[in-house]
């Protein structure tokens, strides 16, 4: 049985390392920063820690709570990239929020040691390698692997909005 210490220190461990993983994200001016980050990997800690407290009243295995909270922070990392559009950005937040919630399931396991290793390798990869990351797409692309693409584009208009859409389209261009 989960003693009430040990139930405290867990969930404590869990809500250090989302707060430890989250200001980096804040501070970059991300969608999900220092409270969100914190919030799922206590919520993660939480249903790990349920899973500890009734696995001797339910029988159920607690590693089937585990893998559920995994699915359900997947859908939040889908929600936080889908909320920042077509363009791709948010994977890294969707990622940092994973890793946050596996730090808080570790954590709510008992391995608390090893939830600090992976809340400083979460926050290793993500302030170390950022620069690393930056410095690989300023380098051009092989010659070879682009494509030259030809686009044709028509637009018919009124003669009363012509000069408009010739505006927005020679603005457009640039």
């Amino acid at each position: 049985m989960l003693s009430a210490c040990d139930f405290v220190l867990r969930l404590g461990a869990a809500v250090l390392a989302g707060a430890l993983i989250g200001p980096e994200r804040q501070w970059r001016s991300r969608g999900a920063g220092l409270r969100t980050n914190t919030l799922v990997a206590s919520g993660a800690a939480v249903f790990v820690l349920i899973a500890q407290l009734t696995r001797h009243t339910s029988g159920l295995d607690p590693t089937r709570i585990t893998s559920y909270v995994v699915g359900g922070v997947g859908f939040l990392g889908a929600g936080v990239i889908i909320s920042d559009g077509v363009s791709g950005r948010g994977i890294n937040t969707a990622a940092a929020l994973w890793c946050a919630a596996a730090a808080g399931a570790l954590s709510a396991s008992g391995f608390v040691w090893e939830a600090g290793v992976a809340t400083a390798a979460v926050l290793r990869i993500n302030i170390a390698l950022r620069p690393v990351g930056r410095r690989i797409d300023r380098q051009p692309i092989d010659e070879d692997s682009e494509v030259e693409t030809t686009y044709r584009f028509r637009a018919t208009t009124g003669d009363h909005s012509e000069a408009h859409v010739r505006s927005l389209l020679l603005q457009s261009g640039q």
